[in-house]
């Protein structure tokens, strides 16, 4: 296993505030990790930062060797926990415009999802509801064949029925040797998928260990852990 993803000495501060503290983590290829913590630990500052959104303020990152940049933009593909689309495009040309946009975007993946989601291609994006909008943005995401899949809520807003669908598609769909980082708060939900976990607290790592890991030595769930650790 590869080394895809490594921080060192990772700072980001807002004025006095410092969301992120000293941060150093490596994370290998072929897993699926959850980037897990209360509100305001830092997790979506994290993500930025890898995704070249924010820039550090101490530190690095590398990701396949390379700082955020144009490389990796091209190797990673991300979910923001906001949507960012064009209300006014239809389902179809956001399609077309990620076809002609990332050369490893799979558009036969993303129509045949389309169809097992039962999601019209000819609606307009704000014709949908919170929940569909975010199955049409998670399937541009996991259409790619991308290094980094990075996913921030993925299931947030959908029906619980759903939820089964969305976390066999992110198995079924990444490229195997790719890494997977999904930051969420229904870890009940998506334990289940997970290979590590990663705790973060007040920009801290409170914990990064394998699932299987946690089960043995601890004899509890990640989600009972997480509740114990940070007194849910």
């Amino acid at each position: 296993m590869g080394v895809l993803l490594e921080c060192n000495g990772l700072t980001k501060r807002y004025g006095q505030k410092t969301a992120i503290e000293n941060l150093s983590v490596t994370m290998g290829s072929g897993r699926i990790i959850g980037l897990l913590g209360p509100n305001g630990s830092g997790k979506t500052t994290l993500i930025k930062m890898i995704n070249g959104l924010l820039k550090p303020t101490q530190g690095s990152i590398r990701i396949d060797g390379e700082a955020p940049g144009a490389y990796t933009h091209g190797i990673i593909s991300y979910l923001p926990d906001r949507n960012y689309l064009n209300k006014r495009m239809k389902v179809r040309q956001v399609l077309d415009m990620f076809s002609d946009y990332y050369g490893d975007f799979n558009r036969n993946k993303a129509d045949a999802m389309l169809t097992d989601l039962q999601i019209d291609p000819e609606m307009k994006l704000r014709a949908l509801s919170k929940g569909t909008l975010e199955k049409v943005q998670l399937i541009l995401v996991m259409s790619r064949e991308a290094k980094l899949y990075i996913l921030d809520e993925p299931i947030a807003g959908v029906d619980p029925a759903a939820r089964d669908y969305i976390l066999r598609t992110i198995i079924s769909n990444y490229n195997p040797e790719a890494t997977v980082l999904i930051s969420t708060h229904l870890i009940s939900d998506i334990e289940q998928i997970l290979d590590d976990v990663i705790f973060l607290k007040d920009g801290h790592i409170e914990l990064f260990a394998p699932v299987d890991e946690i089960r043995e030595q601890e004899g509890k769930s990640v989600d009972a852990l997480f509740r114990e650790v940070f007194r849910c």
